[in-house]
């Protein structure tokens, strides 16, 4: 009986923000086949993480489905939450990732059906990230209390969810849709990147002008800064990979030179913001030094150290292959061998406070107790 109640009331905190560990894992899992040595035995490792990854999104899902059946009133306790509701966005993007590896690794496994699958998948996934960027924002306007001194990098979760579908969208379009089916993918991808990456850039604005004023934030979102690579790493590689793939989809309707534009326009923008997240990525940097001396306790937004960075790698290293430049693509590498060593330690931290129960605690319902105590 104690072992039963002892599982429920993990149901009871489980929170979206565990989906953080499907975007971690699943992105490293993309990334380590394309380190150039030992491409067949890294290709082996990726598949297991891949697969890893589909189980972990499962598991998840469930827990988290039987948290709204079995307590409903506390589940929905989160809508009023000022940052934990920001995690709804980790669910489609982790489901992106296991989309990605369904076309890198799958279709090794069932072929073309693989693909087939990873179609639909596709427009399940775009489902959520539009519905999540839309009722995420909903709630902050309506139902949440919010000040600028206590904003994070974790408001632009939800918001980058779109350009995460965009950049699945242009891996879709390098596996052998039909025509009108690309460029319905194309069209759709590239309003999905618009409605995600301007946003972006808006929270990133405020995000800027709440560090000037209200300085570092607290130690438990410490890390939370690396989450700025996402939106511009995401978008970086969105432009890339629908740039390539512009041009063979628009020359049929005679549009090839808005395909070669598009091409260019993918180089340049990524260009650009490649460049910018660099400055971002200092900026964490910079962050995670000054919080060095006090005590870092782990906790799940930690994963925000390997998604972001990775994404931001695959960008630079998909702008070294399309320009030719292997300096680019060596930094790259370099950068990807760094994201598996930050997803080695913490996953082995967040098995660990797994196995000890540290991490199921829902602040929407601890908040909630602490509210009725006073």
């Amino acid at each position: 009986m104690n072992k039963f109640n002892l599982n429920l009331n993990i149901i009871r905190h489980f929170t979206p923000n565990w989906f953080t560990v499907t975007m971690g894992t699943g992105i490293v899992s993309l990334s380590i086949s394309e380190l150039p040595f030992l491409h067949d035995v890294f290709f082996f490792v990726g598949t297991l993480l891949w697969i890893l990854n589909i189980l972990l999104f499962i598991l998840f899902s469930g827990m988290y489905a039987a948290r709204w059946i079995y307590f409903y009133q506390e589940a929905k306790l989160i809508l009023n939450h000022s940052q934990m509701l920001f995690f709804l966005g980790a669910i489609p993007m982790g489901l992106a990732t296991i989309i990605n590896g369904c076309l890198k690794y799958g279709s090794n496994l069932l072929n073309n059906q693989m693909i087939f699958i990873a179609q639909n998948l596709w427009y399940l996934d775009v489902f959520l990230a539009i519905l999540v960027s839309l009722f995420v924002p909903a709630m902050m306007f309506t139902r949440q209390n919010h000040e600028l001194k206590t904003m994070t990098a974790v408001w632009l979760l939800p918001i980058v969810t779109a350009e995460v579908a965009a950049s699945s969208g242009g891996l879709l379009l390098a596996n052998h849709l039909s025509h009108g089916h690309a460029l319905t993918v194309l069209i759709g991808s590239y309003m999905l990147w618009g409605l995600s990456v301007l946003p972006a850039f808006c929270i990133l604005a405020i995000l800027f002008l709440r560090m000037a004023l209200h300085k570092l934030p607290e130690q438990s979102m410490t890390i939370s800064g690396c989450l700025a690579l996402g939106p511009i790493g995401t978008g970086a590689l969105s432009i890339l990979l629908l740039g390539k793939q512009a041009p063979q989809v628009l020359n049929p309707i005679h549009m090839a030179k808005l395909g070669e534009f598009m091409h260019y326009f993918g180089i340049l923008g990524s260009l650009i913001l490649i460049g910018f997240g660099f400055w971002w990525f200092i900026i964490a940097l910079f962050t995670i030094y000054r919080q060095r001396n006090q005590h870092l306790n782990f906790n799940l937004g930690w994963w925000a150290l390997t998604f972001p960075l990775g994404i931001y790698n695959l960008a630079i290293l998909e702008l070294g292959r399309q320009i030719s430049l292997q300096p680019i693509q060596y930094i790259a590498y370099l950068l990807i061998i760094l994201t598996i060593i930050i997803w080695l330690v913490v996953i082995f931290k967040t098995i660990l406070g797994a196995y000890h129960k540290t991490l199921f605690v829902s602040p929407c319902l601890i908040a909630e107790l602490n509210k009725y105590s006073s």
